[in-house]
């Protein structure tokens, strides 16, 4: 194995570009990620310009509930980062006023300089999970190889610098979609490599996905009660998951799981969910998880609201709540519980791609351009539906559950998503030319 070591780069805003950095961290030369806006010796300058455009960015996500003037200032902000349609195609390399004044900063401010002088000292290749950190590189003359990995599943503009054609800034993209979005605006094809997204081993199990095939056995037991799926496509799933992991028996309850966003926003539809669903928990029917991330007033709202509907004894039992203090703490914690979660439903945010592992997709209403793209993208592989009203969540989803569904929305992620990002990007690092091939060969989705 090579052993090709990298900084790995990602910002502290949201969860995005932390999630996919968090499964990469083996390839880091410490086995850190290293956060462009949050890390030792950061200095004051540079922490400012990263909280001004973080607080502003979840102000605006929190100001969107304000009846009337808080959709309009949402549409304009939106407007700003929104992703073109990608018909007709045509030249978008024109950059737009996000690009010019995130250069333009960047450059006044000497906004990164400081973190990208330090990482000079020890010139390994960068991976960065957000565009302004690979920006700063290439201003300000990174010795090193410089790569950018997108997190959605299309890009704006904003992704890509002022002059695309002469930039060194190589693209690790998610999908074929992203890899044909990054031409459209310039781009240069041998700058752009498909590698999928990277998710966490402890969830994959490797090249041959043993972990992963082992659980969606025992997921597609549960999520197809009357067989209506599996009995139809029995030589299917033998085939994919091997006959040995075939589903048999019943490993664990239904489980749901709800995910809020980084600014822990749609708290409120977690609970509407469990209201909905309270008998059917009480009867053990279903159990659900509430994923607070890092919030603790999200997670002391979920506490309180589920007392209030009368299920408090069913808190760490049938109802469960994800919190940490830390973005690691959570993610270790999200990962344990999600390898033996049967429906997650979230905002088609990056955990999009975690239908790759098998999981079927609830999507609540998308926040923001790129989550329009991502939920587009859930529809065309067949494994995500948007929710049906959640008053009557105790209604649909056990319809949806009987008729098979579910099950067949699980093989579809796996089927047609990538599992393999962080090997793909671990080989791409090693300049494995003939393996890099064989990567695109296989991402043409």
């Amino acid at each position: 194995m090579n052993n090709q070591k990298a900084h790995v780069i990602a910002v502290d805003m949201g969860y995005g570009h932390q999630r996919a950095a968090f499964p990469l961290r083996k390839l880091s030369h410490n086995k850190k990620i290293i956060n462009a806006n949050d890390y030792k010796g950061i200095p004051a300058s540079d922490r400012k310009v990263w909280r001004q455009s973080r607080k502003g960015y979840e102000f605006i996500s929190r100001f969107k509930k304000t009846p009337v003037i808080g959709e309009i200032v949402w549409d304009l902000f939106d407007k700003l980062q929104a992703i073109p349609p990608f018909y007709p195609k045509r030249d978008l390399s024109e950059p737009t006023i996000q690009v010019k004044s995130t250069i333009s900063l960047i450059k006044r401010k000497k906004w990164g300089k400081h973190l990208i002088d330090k990482l000079a000292k020890n010139p390994l290749p960068l991976v960065c999970t957000f565009f302004i950190p690979a920006f700063m590189a290439e201003i300000f003359d990174y010795p090193g190889e410089i790569y950018c990995l997108g997190t959605d599943t299309d890009l704006s503009r904003a992704w890509v610098p002022l002059n695309p054609a002469k930039s060194r800034i190589k693209y690790l993209a998610p999908n074929h979609r992203v890899e044909k979005r990054l031409q459209l605006y310039g781009v240069k094809p041998e700058n752009i490599f498909i590698t999928g997204f990277p998710l966490p081993d402890e969830l994959v199990g490797g090249e041959k996905e043993t972990t992963l095939r082992k659980e969606l056995g025992y997921r597609l037991f549960t999520l197809d009660p009357q067989k209506v799926y599996l009995d139809r496509y029995k030589e299917t799933v033998s085939h994919h998951l091997g006959e040995h992991n075939f589903p048999k028996k019943k490993h664990h309850p239904l489980t749901l799981m709800f995910a809020v966003g980084g600014a822990g926003a749609q708290r409120e539809l977690g609970i509407e969910i469990v209201k909905s669903l309270r008998k059917k928990i009480r009867q053990k029917q279903i159990r659900v998880i509430l994923v607070a991330g890092i919030h603790n007033n999200v997670s002391k709202y979920f506490k309180q609201e589920v007392r209030k509907l009368g299920l408090g004894d069913e808190l760490n039992k049938s109802i469960k709540i994800i919190y940490s203090q830390t973005k690691d703490g959570y993610f270790k914690k999200f990962n344990k519980a999600i390898s033996h979660t049967d429906i997650l439903w979230t905002k088609p945010s990056e955990l999009s791609f975690y239908t790759a592992l098998g999981l079927p997709i609830i999507m609540a209403p998308p926040i923001g351009s790129q989550e329009l793209f991502n939920r587009r993208w859930l529809r065309a592989i067949g494994s995500g539906i948007n929710q049906e009203d959640p008053r009557y969540t105790d209604q649909w989803l056990f319809d949806w559950l009987n008729n098979g569904w579910f099950a067949e929305a699980a093989m579809q992620g796996f089927l047609e998503a990538s599992t393999s990002g962080a090997e793909n990007i671990r080989k791409i690092l090693a300049h494995k030319e003939k393996e890099i091939s064989e990567i695109k060969k296989i991402l043409q989705y």
